[in-house]
């Protein structure tokens, strides 16, 4: 027990505290006495116990009355009323005025500890689930989403509004825009908020990994299932499965995906029972579907079951008044992730900061940060420890594609082209980065 359970003794005899003082002190609680109620009303002024035993009968102001009392300044404290057998009429009484339990005298040790074992179990899971509550109340706030634009503004009306239901969302916006957190908003503001919320990067997976890794499968369905494995879609029942970059799933899945959705039901890999799921589905894409769904490379029937709701998170450079306050967000976070003093940033930094059109959105903007206050050893940070002067983009580039081939590019060619190592430097997966290759026609010079 990391602080001992507290309990205060009120009653007039003083055999009946000092033998509770014993028993309770040698269980491992930490025991204070009061001869009568007045006394106990002035502890309790200065000081808060868990567990209160008082004595119905008792000079001056009765054990009732103290309860009465005690009830008002805290009606979740727990006080067991203790009386002759004669007086279970009263005890009754005192149940209904609040009081947790009742023992009548005179004791059996091994039922009074049995009783203060059970309202220290309900001490526990009172406090258990006040720490929970504030974890989730503060996971809930949509107001924790940092920005101050319209275009975010925006974006948190629609968490709200979508959120309550069970509708599938699609989140759409460029890579690094902040997707999921935005479908985290949208969970933790939900009825489902204390169910898991499962993610799965279906653009990281092949067909037959995402098959395994959303349905699960049975022990033997493959070379390698050595034991029967859950999928996210079992993992998510009555909570939120989030399915991150849901373009670059295959024809043959969105058929899966489809009936899934449509049925909540699904069939493990290698098994033959099917599984129901209660969950609400939540897709991101940086890709147009619409466009997708008129060049005939994904489901018109998938798309409208999924497009319920959409999202749209808008490019950094759309909503640059928001840079600030992210500027400012990151800069405590990594200062207090690395144990340095709070800095601040000069005004020639943060206006540069203004001017980049962050092909890479939040993530860049926060690799940018992180790694300046690693680099700079000042109170602020400065123009020069941001690492825009060493990765300079030819300025006759004018469209974002062009940019972001340039940037990446340059990326692979800084690592000479170890794909590892240049998708950590881009904060993204091998995939995208092989995604991203392949789109701009991208080569090793020769």
């Amino acid at each position: 027990m990391e602080k001992k359970i507290s309990i205060l003794v009120v009653d007039d005899e003083e055999s009946v505290r000092d033998s509770l003082n014993l028993w309770f002190t040698e269980d491992g609680y930490r025991v204070a006495c009061a001869e009568d109620a007045k006394k106990a009303l002035s502890m309790l002024e200065s000081e808060t116990f868990n567990i209160i035993l008082a004595d119905l009968k008792m000079p001056g102001m009765d054990g009732l009355e103290m309860l009465r009392r005690i009830k008002a300044l805290d009606k979740d404290s727990i006080v067991i009323v203790m009386t002759a057998f004669a007086s279970v009429d009263t005890a009754v009484k005192a149940l209904k005025d609040g009081a947790y339990d009742y023992v009548t005298k005179p004791f059996d040790p091994d039922d009074l500890s049995h009783l203060i074992r059970n309202a220290t179990m309900q001490i526990s899971l009172s406090q258990e689930n006040e720490i929970l509550k504030k974890r989730v109340d503060s996971l809930a706030s949509v107001e924790d989403l940092i920005g101050k634009s319209e275009a975010i503004r925006k974006v948190l009306r629609e968490v709200e509004s979508v959120a309550p239901t069970n509708s599938s969302v699609i989140i759409t916006g460029e890579s690094g825009t902040g997707k999921e957190l935005i479908a985290r908003a949208i969970h933790a503001n939900s009825l489902r908020k204390f169910y898991p919320l499962v993610s799965v990067h279906c653009g990281a997976l092949t067909e037959s990994l995402l098959e395994s890794e959303l349905f699960g499968h049975e022990k033997g369905a493959f070379t390698g299932a050595l034991y029967n494995r859950k999928g996210r879609f079992e993992m998510a029942d009555c909570g939120t499965i989030f399915l991150d970059e849901i373009a670059t799933i295959s024809t043959k899945m969105q058929i899966e995906l489809l009936r899934v959705l449509e049925t909540k039901q699904f069939i493990r890999v290698g098994g033959n029972k099917e599984i129901t799921s209660d969950f609400r589905v939540i897709c991101a894409t940086n890709r147009d579907l619409k466009s997708m769904v008129e060049k005939g490379t994904f489901r018109e029937d998938l798309y409208y079951r999924l497009n319920v709701m959409n999202i749209h998170i808008p490019p950094l450079r759309e909503r640059t008044e928001d840079i600030p306050l992210l500027v400012d967000y990151f800069i405590r976070k990594y200062c207090t992730s690395m144990n340095k003093p709070l800095i601040t940033i000069e005004t020639a930094a943060l206006k540069r900061l203004l001017d980049y059109p962050f092909p890479g959105n939040i993530r860049e903007l926060e690799n940018m940060i992180e790694r300046s206050i690693v680099v700079g050893n000042g109170k602020k940070i400065l123009l020069r420890d941001l690492p825009l002067g060493k990765e300079v983009i030819d300025s006759s580039v004018e469209s974002l594609d062009e940019f972001e081939k340039a940037f990446i590019l340059q990326i692979l060619n800084k690592y000479s082209w170890n794909i590892s190592r240049t998708a950590q430097a881009l904060k993204v997966d091998r995939v995208t980065l092989y995604n991203k290759i392949k789109k701009y026609g991208l080569k090793v010079a020769e």
